[in-house]
């Protein structure tokens, strides 16, 4: 699995960046991909640094959430609450899914644009910092906390086999996105969610809908990079097959984080209305 620094064993520098990265995004959590990059000395330093100007503002949180609301995909088929509680939830359990589709619809998007503007960076964009991002902004409340990713190595094979249906490659490692290693706490909902969001997997209308997504955002961010100030020390690479290494794994995490977007809102809206 892609190496990662988890929040807990972070310290020092590393750990206010994350708390920074939490506070900014309204979520109790940092992403996989700063995690990884934290792996890799000097890297999530540096690339915080270079981007940061964009998230203190408001300006690229902003301009991700409203884009994100654009994907129109054709809803699932909802759950009943008694079909939920036969498969083993109880209201805490429904409110915690409702709660963790909350946060990824409202993280991913800033990973896209976060992606989008380091990986610019690191292909050659000159940033002048023509037009100034300070500004006085306020992040949302943060959400609710998460609970635990599920270890995959210490479930039972069946469901393992459930989740990894949803795994993709980045940088060249096997990768499970913690929305599917949340919800594989609720083996029953899990083998719902395979069976009825499985099959949209690589249904034309969801992926285009999901690039079309991505696009978006992405768009952004290459207009949000000249704002930027001018970069300072080069990134922290030992050499050019890192950097690729780096701009390959973004562009994968790119191509994820509106997959988890739709995907959230789908099994979300599927759920019953709060009571």
């Amino acid at each position: 699995m892609l190496e990662e620094l988890g929040e807990a064993d972070a310290r020092g520098e590393i750990a206010q960046l994350y708390d920074e990265m939490r506070r900014l995004t309204g979520v109790r959590y940092v992403s996989s991909m700063q995690r990884h990059l934290a792996t890799r000395p000097g890297w999530i330093e540096w690339a915080w640094g270079a981007v940061r100007p964009a998230f203190a503002s408001g300006a690229a949180q902003e301009a991700a959430w409203r884009l994100s609301e654009t994907a129109e995909i054709e809803p699932l088929a909802p759950i009943s609450r008694e079909a939920l509680r036969v498969l083993g939830l109880n209201g805490e359990d429904e409110r915690s899914i409702r709660s963790i589709c909350d946060n990824f619809i409202r993280v991913s998007p800033t990973n896209i644009l976060f992606g989008g503007l380091l990986r610019r960076l690191l292909e050659g964009a000159k940033p002048s910092g023509a037009a100034s991002l300070e500004r006085d902004w306020t992040p949302p409340p943060p959400l609710d906390p998460l609970p635990s990713l599920v270890d995959l190595a210490t479930i039972a094979p069946d469901l393992r086999a459930l989740v990894m249906r949803f795994s993709v490659e980045v940088a060249g490692e096997p990768f499970v996105p913690g929305l599917y290693r949340l919800i594989a706490r609720w083996p029953g909902f899990t083998a719902h969610v395979a069976t009825v969001l499985g099959p949209r997997l690589d249904d034309p209308r969801v992926v285009e809908a999901c690039a079309a997504l991505a696009g978006r955002i992405d768009a952004e961010a290459a207009r949000l990079v000249a704002f930027l100030p001018p970069a300072g020390a080069p990134p922290p690479a030992r050499d050019e097959a890192e950097i690729a290494e780096i701009v390959g794994a973004l562009r994968s995490y790119g191509a994820i984080s509106p997959q988890l977007i739709v995907h959230a809102r789908l099994i979300r809206n599927a759920l019953p209305a709060p009571a």
